[in-house]
């Protein structure tokens, strides 16, 4: 307990949340007046949430390159004007939040290089798990980086296949990746998506009009007026040029491990991933919560936004009438640090703001998806409290998080991770909650039924992907 109380003496308000690598999107058509940068960027836009850090686009006509990206949100690094000036029938776009290299623009996506299959733009979401092995033996063969991510990595391995076709050596590089990636990478002509083949992200394909379109999420084509045609399968290449689609497996089949806190946190509630909606999944995963909550509560709320799904289902479940408790503001970014303790109290009624008329002496269930570092959960329920709340009951649509992830979630080592080394009675002490209750295992499979084919090595360190123990960066000790 006097390593929680250190960190409550050192609390900031920053999002307590696993943070998701960034969102992939291309999009091809063969009519030469498409406007395939602002569709773009519609994509994009709808695909924020998977990154704030970065935002870029690139666009072919057929023969030529145009690229605009920058540090920031869609909506900051793009205008009128920019988009208005990438002309070109295809493009791939990319949002990110860095996990693998740090967070400054020569890392912003999509990539490009030029090489013996022309130039190449290249998106990637998730994390190579050897990619400084695989950094390490292309430099020494004479290769040279520009930036620090495993996108680079993998575009040195395509050029190294020089006397392939850009398909045969696209999938030639990825037999030597190791990791979760969903891939776009566009030449002149051409748009391929890559989907790794434990499936650990996300990544479908649609048509909007006469045009393909590959994105992270499904989300995506019903905000741009299109439509979904299915998920990309596990180890699957779909490659789009002017004869239309085909499609190409890996040789080497693997058990799909679909990353679960695409359901629980990461993905927007409106997508369908690997035939299940993120929304109704939530649901069921508060309403497998209900069955383990065994006290009396006057009202359910969410922590927003990625709460709120789960919460209904709770109340639906425990028949505890559901009511919006906390209002975020809209307009704040994902984090908000002062350095001075009076002006960290004032962050956090910024963000988020009670409404006491719905707490004032009410028994409050609050629902969250997650507690990750325990930074922001006591704070909740500190304003809860001065609200006028009589009880506040925490409860947690997931199991407690006791590993960190290497495929591409923002959770480095294990001791950043409060469940690792606190048994639940402290959290729930740390926090200040009458109560602690986090789903469990059995109860999450269940929720996400008929998909059981799911990563979970987060909360039982069973991870499907081997990390290499040689590597410090990938220790599964704490530092």
């Amino acid at each position: 307990m006097e390593q929680l109380d250190l960190v409550r003496e050192n609390l900031i308000f920053e999002e307590d949340k696993q943070e998701e690598a960034c969102g992939v999107f291309g999009i091809y058509s063969n009519d030469s007046e498409f406007e395939a940068a602002a569709l773009t960027y519609l994509g994009l836009y709808a695909l924020q949430h998977r990154g704030q850090e970065s935002a870029g686009i690139v666009v072919s006509d057929g023969q030529h390159f145009l690229v605009h990206k920058n540090m920031g949100l869609v909506s900051n690094v793009f205008n009128r004007d920019i988009i208005d000036g990438l002309k070109g029938r295809m493009a791939i776009g990319h949002v990110r939040y860095s996990t693998t290299g740090s967070s400054f623009l020569a890392n912003a996506q999509p990539l490009m290089a030029r090489c013996s299959k022309g130039t190449l733009a290249v998106a990637h979401n998730g994390n190579l798990v050897n990619a400084e092995e695989l950094r390490k033996k292309l430099e020494d063969s004479g290769s040279v980086f520009q930036s620090t991510t495993d996108t680079e990595v993998i575009i040195n391995l395509i050029a190294r296949h020089s006397q392939e076709t850009l398909c045969n050596a696209f999938l030639k590089a990825a037999e030597d990746l190791q990791g979760s990636y969903s891939l776009v990478l566009m030449s002149k002509d051409t748009l391929i998506g890559l989907r790794d083949p434990f499936g650990v992200r996300p990544l479908c394909l649609g048509k909007l009009a006469d045009a393909y379109v590959i994105s992270s999420e499904s989300c995506v084509f019903s905000s741009m007026g299109g439509h979904f045609i299915r998920d990309i399968n596990p180890g699957e290449m779909i490659v789009i040029d002017k004869d239309g689609i085909k499609s190409y497996y890996l040789t080497e089949k693997r058990t799909q491990a679909t990353c679960v806190f695409e359901y629980i946190y990461f993905a927007r509630p409106d997508s369908n991933i690997d035939g299940l909606n993120v929304h109704l999944s939530r649901k069921a995963m508060g309403r497998e919560l209900a069955k383990q909550f065994n006290r009396e509560a006057d009202v359910v709320i969410a922590v927003p936004d990625t709460g709120r799904s789960a919460a209904m289902g709770f109340a639906e479940a425990s028949g505890i009438p559901y009511d919006i408790g906390l209002i975020k503001n809209p307009y704040m970014g994902r984090t908000f640090i002062q350095p001075h303790q009076k002006m960290r109290d004032i962050g956090v009624r910024i963000k988020l703001n009670p409404v006491e008329g719905v707490l004032k002496d009410k028994r409050v269930v609050i629902i969250d998806d997650s507690i990750v570092r325990g930074t922001t959960s006591g704070k909740i329920i500190h304003l809860l409290r001065e609200a006028g709340a009589k009880e506040v009951h925490m409860c947690i649509s997931a199991p407690p998080i006791t590993y960190p992830c290497y495929y591409g979630i923002d959770t480095s080592v294990r001791k950043e991770l409060i469940a690792s080394a606190h048994k639940v009675e402290d959290i729930r002490t740390f926090i200040e909650a009458d109560s602690l209750t986090y789903l469990t295992l059995e109860g999450l499979y269940r929720a996400v039924q008929p998909n059981k084919d799911l990563c979970v090595a987060c909360f039982n360190g069973d991870f499907p992907i081997p990390i290499p123990k040689e590597n410090h960066k990938y220790s599964l000790e704490e530092e």
